[in-house]
């Protein structure tokens, strides 16, 4: 059995590192000392480690944004997995559709980072989903599957097992609109489908695969009971802690069941 992973990325949110912080309390207090939903905050950068301090004593994980594929050197403004354990992160989020489609960051790019991740001993969270385009124009498994062979080249079956999937259809991201269950379903049923054959029944039923898209309290219920999918990234929503509890409180009653 998946245990679910409620993840919130907070991109690039709040404005002060008190807000940060206060957030942080608030998605502490509300979370409690419960294990049976996996939980993770992701805040910026520059306040990780305040968020870290926040959170000591918690069960709450807590994600980098992105990471570069170095270990170091003259990369200037970047963070190293390395640096990101450091702070305190336990699990870092890679290729989310802003930095593939905003920033121009290719699978293979998303690979090499993916690999750095796991060597830095951080879970990664690695993001796929299709466009608005691609799936009016009947491509979403077309475009899941050269993701799919990209992204995760090269992995061995334990390690993509250590990996977490977040399917995100890009026309869902900050737009209000939401996959349907249906839709939702298929997709990570097709992710699920193409893990087993590229590494075996066995590993595939071990990844844990997310829906992200607009997820909110109202939907959350829905989106968690479908079979395949184990957990949400949940974007705006995760800024507002009475929402992100109650996306939690959604995923530990579907596992209650």
């Amino acid at each position: 059995m998946r245990t679910l992973l409620i993840a919130g990325n907070w991109k690039m949110n709040p404005p002060t590192r008190a807000e940060a912080v206060a957030l942080a309390q608030e998605v502490k207090a509300g979370v409690g000392t419960a294990v049976d939903v996996h939980v993770v905050v992701c805040p910026p950068s520059v306040f990780l480690q305040a968020v870290d301090s926040v959170l000591e004593g918690s069960p709450i994980g807590m994600g980098g944004q992105d990471m570069h594929a170095q270990s170091g050197g003259a990369y200037t403004g970047e963070v190293a997995g390395a640096m990101l354990v450091d702070s305190g992160c336990t699990h870092v989020i890679l290729g989310h559709s802003e930095r593939r489609h905003g920033m121009g960051e290719t699978d293979a790019m998303v690979n090499a980072k993916l690999k750095s991740a796991l060597a830095s001993r951080l879970i990664p969270i690695v993001c796929i989903g299709e466009t608005k385009d691609e799936r009016l124009g009947d491509r979403t498994e077309a475009v899941l599957d050269e993701q799919l062979a990209g992204s995760l080249a090269g992995l061995s079956p334990e390690e993509m097992a250590g990996t977490v999937l977040a399917y995100e259809p890009v026309w869902a991201i900050g737009t209000g609109l939401t996959a349907t269950p249906e839709q939702a379903q298929a997709a990570h049923a097709h992710i699920r489908k193409r893990l087993a054959e590229a590494f075996g029944e066995a590993t595939a039923a071990r990844v844990v695969v997310q829906y992200g898209g607009s997820v909110k309290p109202d939907n959350a219920a829905e989106l968690l009971a479908c079979p395949d999918i184990d957990g949400a990234l949940v974007g705006g929503a995760s800024l507002k802690a009475a929402d992100f509890l109650a996306i939690v409180a959604a995923g530990r009653q579907v596992s209650a069941r």
